[in-house]
């Protein structure tokens, strides 16, 4: 099984920016302890992490045939992207969605998410864990 991990805008940015939402942890530390967890479940992960919309659009629409999920932290593209949303309904590919923090629970805006009905599923508010529910969510 191989996994496409995306991450979005302003995600590279994790560990430096509100460290109390995100924590210490820099997105590359993430991405080190997800690749040793895949290990442990026999699952090899790609690793992608872009501010540009369309770049994201293009890996999802890459994914096809190519991956067996997808874990997408889409950032702020989440609440607005409807470019991300009809790449993520134009591909069979599962992708979960996920965020580190719990967005129902931050500013309104943050709470509504045009991916999500097009998604597998959400997983949020679990801090850097949240992306290995996701992988573990492959397995089901």
């Amino acid at each position: 099984m191989t996994i496409l991990v995306l991450n979005g805008v302003n995600l590279n940015m994790t560990g430096r920016r509100e460290k109390d939402v995100y924590g210490t942890q820099t997105l590359r530390d993430i991405n080190d302890r997800i690749e040793h967890y895949a290990e442990k479940l026999g699952i090899t992960v790609k690793f992608f992490q872009n501010n540009l919309e369309g770049e994201l659009c293009t890996a999802i629409q890459s994914a096809e045939g190519k991956y067996d999920g997808i874990i997408l932290n889409a950032g702020a593209f989440t609440h607005y992207s409807y470019a991300i949303r009809d790449a993520i309904a134009s591909v069979s590919v599962p992708v979960v969605e996920v965020h580190m923090s719990n967005v129902h629970a931050r500013e309104e805006f943050r709470r509504n998410s045009v991916l999500t009905p097009v998604c597998r599923g959400e997983i949020l508010g679990f801090g850097a864990n949240s992306y290995i529910l996701a992988l573990e969510s492959f397995l089901l």
